[in-house]
C-alpha cells in the first residue's frame, strides 16, 4: 500500500490530487494549514486529515510526528503548497511580500521535505514531487509563443524557479530517493481566479503521473502532462 502526504491539499491542485490517488489505491494523508477545510476535505475524499502549516516549524515537526505515529512511513511526500504573492509592477514589491512568498514557496518545502526525510527513507521506493511551474522556466518566460511570457508575477516565478533548482539538488543529493518536480499548466484554480484554461484534472496528469510510476523511474526530472521539460 502507497502512503502519500501531499501539503495544501483541501482546494485545487492539491485535492484534486488527493482525490486521484485514492482512485488508484493510494493512502492519502491530506496536509492543509485550514483544519475546518481540510477535515472537510478528507470526509469526502477518503482521506486523513493531517494539519500542517509549512511556515511553522513546530506544525510541521508535529505533523511528521502525527504521522510517525499512526502511518510510521510515508512513500510519497506532494510538495504542493503555494501561493502567488503580488502580481504588476516589481517596483511596488516589498521585502515582506517577498518573504512571504519564499516562506511558503521555497522554505517551506524545505522545511517539510527535511522533516518527512526519516518517514521516507523507511519506504521501499521514497518519492519527493515538488509542484512547480513553467513560470520558473526562464525558456518559457522568454518564449513569445507561450503564456508564460506574458505573465508578470515576479515573486511567484522567481521561487518557482529557485525550486526546479532546488529539485535538481535534492535529486542529486539524497540517495535512494526519486526526486522530480511537476508543472500542472495554466489550470483553473482560486491562484488565477480560476481563468486557467486547463481543467483541474488535467492539471495533476503530470503529478498523477510521478506518483504512481514504479521502482527505476528517473530522477532530477521536470515534467507537464505532455511529458519531460528541459531544465532552463
Amino acid at each position: 500500500m502507497t502512503i502519500t502526504f501531499i501539503t495544501g491539499a483541501n482546494k485545487g491542485i492539491g485535492r484534486e490530487t488527493a482525490r486521484r490517488l485514492i482512485a488508484c489505491g493510494h493512502t492519502v494523508l491530506l496536509g492543509a494549514r485550514d483544519r475546518e477545510r481540510g477535515e472537510e476535505a478528507a470526509a469526502a475524499l477518503g482521506a486523513r486529515f493531517v494539519p500542517i502549516d509549512v511556515t511553522n516549524d513546530a506544525s510541521v515537526a508535529a505533523a511528521a510526528a502525527d504521522v510517525a505515529e499512526h502511518e510510521g512511513r510515508i512513500d510519497v511526500l506532494i510538495n504542493n503548497a503555494g501561493v502567488q504573492g503580488p502580481f504588476g509592477d516589481p517596483g511596488d514589491l516589498t521585502a515582506a511580500d517577498a518573504r512571504a512568498v519564499l516562506d511558503v514557496n521555497v522554505i517551506g518545502v524545505v522545511r517539510t521535505t527535511t522533516a518527512f526525510l526519516r518517514l521516507l527513507r523507511r519506504s521501499d521506493d521514497p518519492v519527493i514531487i515538488n509542484i512547480s511551474s513553467g513560470m520558473g522556466s526562464l525558456a518559457f518566460t522568454h518564449d513569445p509563443g507561450r503564456s508564460e511570457s506574458h505573465v508578470v508575477v515576479p515573486l511567484y516565478a522567481s521561487s518557482k524557479a529557485a525550486l526546479t533548482m532546488l529539485t535538481t539538488q535534492y535529486a542529486k543529493g539524497l540517495k535512494g530517493i526519486r526526486v522530480n518536480a511537476a508543472d500542472p499548466g495554466y489550470t483553473a484554480t482560486d491562484i488565477n481566479g480560476h481563468s486557467g484554461s486547463q481543467t483541474v484534472t488535467e492539471g495533476t496528469d503530470a503529478i498523477i503521473a510521478l506518483a504512481t510510476e514504479g521502482p527505476g523511474a528517473g530522477t532530477g526530472r521536470f515534467i507537464d502532462r505532455h511529458g519531460e521539460i528541459a531544465w532552463s
